[in-house]
């Protein structure tokens, strides 16, 4: 999070209060990094509001640009605006379509988080950061290269952004219910399973630093237990990542983080190992 230099941040100019905006000044205050306010319309003109957003932004010390564009779709937009830009992170307010989808995201929502080659901070409530809880959602059990990468950045950005909101970090990973059909017997009782996880965890906490209080190990689904836990300690902020299998059709977000996504209550910040970010930049240029 330190390290990133430019901030794109989405504006809806037919809502007045930006959430999104107001999570990029808190971000680039501790940061000082670069804003790139865009606006993606293709029918209306809008000059005036990111003129005006500019100035004011500008005035209380950012560093500002804006842009109207649009190109095909919204998430298509969004992404290239961010690979011409070179912008390190992309944030967008999420804004419910209706009553009966106040939960899930929309089909826009959903291709940002798919093929966005970088980190994607999406706003979904208006409640505090400062003061308050972060919770980082990480996979003990699994602890090949490509989850160990995932975990450092999830902890690394879980740290940044509580140490730039004054906040808590909180630790959630879930582990599986015993299985007797399990080729490996560890899976078959829940003893054996709690101990695998414990020790495992006793290794994470002493690389990066989580204390018990702060740790949260539980049997169940993570589609479940990750939305329970962050709505039981109000988190803020949720951060998850997520790793692809398949090369660049992997991009698909799986139906556990779906799930999860949808479920929760607080803002979510989604991660994605180095080589599939690689992967959807390239995709992206050459698209």
């Amino acid at each position: 999070m330190q390290a990133i230099r430019s901030i794109l941040v989405v504006i809806e100019p037919e809502h007045s209060e930006s959430l999104a905006l107001k999570r990029a000044k808190l971000i680039a205050g501790v940061t000082d990094a670069h804003l790139h306010l865009l606006v993606c319309d293709r029918k209306h003109e809008h000059s005036a509001l990111l003129s005006l957003l500019k100035t004011g932004l500008q005035g209380d010390g950012y560093s500002v640009t804006t842009e109207q564009a649009w190109n095909d779709s919204l998430h298509k937009t969004i992404i290239d605006v961010q690979q011409a830009e070179g912008c390190g992170l992309v944030i967008k307010q999420h804004y419910p379509d209706s009553p009966l989808k106040k939960a899930l995201l929309t089909p826009a929502d959903w291709k940002l988080l798919r093929y966005c080659p970088t980190p994607v901070l999406l706003v979904k409530t208006s409640t505090p950061w400062a003061d308050g809880v972060i919770l980082a959602a990480i996979d003990v059990g699994n602890s090949d290269v490509e989850h160990r990468a995932l975990h450092h950045s999830i902890i690394d950005h879980g740290f940044d952004i509580a140490s730039l909101a004054k906040a808590q970090l909180h630790v959630i990973s879930a582990h599986p219910s015993p299985m007797l059909s399990a080729a490996d017997p560890t899976f078959q009782l829940k003893e054996t399973i709690e101990a695998r996880y414990r020790e495992q965890c006793q290794a994470f906490q002493a690389e990066f630093d989580v204390d018990d209080a702060h740790l949260h190990i539980k049997e169940g689904p993570a589609d479940v237990l990750i939305p329970h836990t962050a709505h039981a300690l109000q988190a803020a902020v949720t951060i998850i990542g997520t790793v692809a299998r398949t090369g660049i059709s992997g991009a698909l977000i799986g139906n556990t983080a779906e799930v999860v996504l949808d479920a929760l209550e607080s803002d979510v910040l989604v991660l994605k190992p180095q080589a599939l970010m690689d992967q959807l930049e390239e995709l992206a240029t050459t698209a």
